[in-house]
């Protein structure tokens, strides 16, 4: 193993420990503060009611995912085409993406009528802008003598945006979709949070607001920590991709580059 993977797993542990030697010293009731093998056996003997939940709200991020990236990069393009395009629509991305969205959900559940649609759009906010912006960026940060040569060989728009821009775009891209990823957990646990639907097609969120209610707070750790879990798995998956994409063109995935 490399360091880069041994030292947090080592300062973890060591937090865990001392979390857990805490509880047991300062004899915390579990309903104030559980500790970490309570929470790991809470989520073993509650697993058949935590499993469904986290499908679901895993179902909703990575739908959001799929389409801040359709979104994203489209209007990306659209905006590296077109000025005018671009100075016409971009002041209202920023507008969605600095309006908190868990101000604006209550009037998206009631406009989409639809509970799962309704927590779509609001993952969907808080996870497309950061693929756009970062899309723009790369698609106008192409080396300018390599748009010279182009332009000296008689390439059109289009070659010129699939043959140099787009690559030239992608490190950004996997930038923007890392970062897009965990936001777009985000966006669904603060959606299914407002929204408050119970039941058994109910995410991750209402397990916690569940517990919650019942005191359960060691089932409320549990699903927290399924959570925490998801966000890293996502990120982990999404640098993978990355990696595999970039790994032998690209300085910043090259054996060696930090």
């Amino acid at each position: 193993m490399s360091v880069k993977v041994v030292a947090p797993l080592v300062l973890g542990l060591l937090v865990l420990g001392l979390w857990e030697e805490a509880v047991r010293a300062l004899a915390v009731p579990p309903y104030i503060l559980p500790g970490p093998i309570l929470i790991a056996r809470t989520l073993v003997a509650d697993w058949s009611t935590l499993a469904p939940s986290l499908w679901v709200t895993l179902s909703i991020t990575l739908a959001a995912l799929g389409a801040a990236v359709v979104v994203g990069g489209v209007l990306a393009v659209l905006f590296s085409l077109s000025r005018w395009v671009e100075l016409s629509l971009f002041p209202y991305a920023v507008v969605l993406q600095v309006t908190p969205v868990v101000a604006i959900a209550p009037l998206i559940i009631v406009w989409a009528n639809d509970v799962d649609l309704s927590l779509l759009i609001c993952a969907w906010l808080v996870a497309f802008f950061p693929i756009l912006s970062n899309t723009i960026l790369g698609l106008r940060s192409v080396d300018r003598n390599l748009l010279s040569l182009f332009e000296l060989y008689g390439a059109g728009r289009w070659r010129t945006l699939v043959y140099l821009r787009l690559p030239a775009a992608l490190p950004y891209f996997l930038g923007g979709l890392r970062i897009s990823g965990g936001l777009a957990l985000i966006g669904a646990v603060v959606a299914e949070f407002v929204a408050g639907t119970g039941g058994n097609a109910s995410g991750l969120a209402w397990r916690i607001l569940e517990a919650g209610y019942q005191l359960k707070v060691p089932r409320m750790f549990a699903a927290l920590a399924l959570i925490s879990a998801t966000g890293i798995a996502i990120f982990l998956v999404l640098t993978l991709l990355s990696h595999l994409l970039l790994r032998r063109w690209h300085e910043s995935a090259l054996d060696g580059q930090e």
